[in-house]
């Protein structure tokens, strides 16, 4: 009989909490109790899995009693005061928050890029930042075709990474735009409806913001490249779900085929190549939402440096920039 598993997640009421609920029936994740945690606002609020209600615990210490394996998506100040808590009652923990990601005792998988990167002793495994996922996704099966020496990203991201609160402003706004109306109360310093600007995590002393330098850092952990050179634009686009980059991977020396990258990404786990010129077809977030794979395409040489070579992917930021990848990472660690 196949084993099964107690399993609980911290910050079920979420964008990435929903996702979770239904990645585990899409998926069959062998479940044997299922304990919803979250903020005590949302405390006896319920939820719907496999045709049941359960109502919402408080997330707090004592709350992870004989589970077995704990999802955190609740921002890592909430990580930071549980997951310990969730560790010394014995669960194996996976974390969607920025908390552990870059601590070096702590593995940091994408599963179709470095499924080995952990030991049987590992109980605490960290999700990367959505962005840094994709782009490793999309990118890793080209590196059988040559050394890569720098990546230029410019990320178009929507409003999924910053949660449902999020969501819903850019839906109000939206709405209030289109009919004349006075704009909804925001916690952004811009309106977000029908417009884009730089990422809204703070800027540091180099000029870069939190999360610039987040998928710079996570990338080179993830890849295994701490020397690779990566610079990185983080862009808020009124976008509802999944987010796209633009890519430009320099090699160490004269940069593969385009025929030769689009025959490695057909054959790449968790890709789907969209790359069609004569339709003018390539990745979309439209495309991109509600789909496990990364869309990769725009696939074309460098007119300015015979080196590099440039793509364009898309992928959904809930699932495998988060949920997917939490969900994986735990299949792969129990061997589901």
């Amino acid at each position: 009989m196949r084993e099964s598993f107690s399993v609980a997640i911290v910050g079920a009421t979420g964008a990435v909490g929903g996702e979770f609920l239904r990645l585990f029936e899409q998926r069959k994740f062998p479940i044997r109790s299922l304990t919803l945690l979250a903020s005590e606002r949302s405390v006896g609020k319920e939820l719907t899995f496999a045709g049941s209600s359960i109502k919402i615990q408080e997330a707090k210490p004592g709350a992870f009693a004989g589970v077995d394996v704990a999802f955190f998506s609740a921002g890592a100040a909430r990580s930071k005061a549980l997951v310990p808590d969730a560790l010394a009652a014995g669960a194996l923990v996976v974390d969607n928050s920025s908390a552990f990601r870059m601590d070096p005792t702590v593995p940091l998988i994408v599963p179709e890029v470095n499924p080995n990167t952990y030991t049987d002793a590992n109980r605490l495994f960290a999700v990367g930042n959505c962005t840094a996922i994709l782009l490793c996704t999309a990118i890793n099966s080209l590196r059988s075709l040559g050394k890569m020496k720098r990546l230029i990203v410019s990320t178009y991201q929507s409003a999924s990474g910053g949660g449902a609160s999020m969501m819903r402003q850019l839906e109000d706004e939206t709405r209030a735009i289109v009919n004349n109306a006075t704009l909804p109360p925001t916690s952004l310093n811009q309106t977000y409806g029908f417009n884009l600007f730089s990422h809204n995590t703070a800027i540091g002393e180099s000029g870069y913001n939190e999360e610039e330098l987040k998928v710079i850092e996570e990338t080179k952990k993830i890849l295994g490249e701490p020397d690779l050179k990566i610079n990185v634009t983080c862009v808020r686009v009124p976008i509802l779900r999944a987010h796209t980059e633009t890519v430009t991977i320099e090699f160490d020396g004269p940069a593969p085929s385009v025929e030769a990258a689009r025959e490695v990404l057909l054959k790449a786990p968790g890709v789907t190549l969209v790359d069609d010129r004569e339709a003018n077809r390539f990745p979309t977030p439209l495309e991109a939402s509600g789909k496990d794979e990364v869309l990769v395409g725009r696939i074309r040489q460098d007119l300015s440096n015979p080196n590099a070579l440039c793509l364009m992917l898309s992928g959904d930021q809930l699932l495998k920039g988060a949920a997917l990848n939490a969900v994986q990472i735990a299949e792969l660690v129990l061997g589901i």
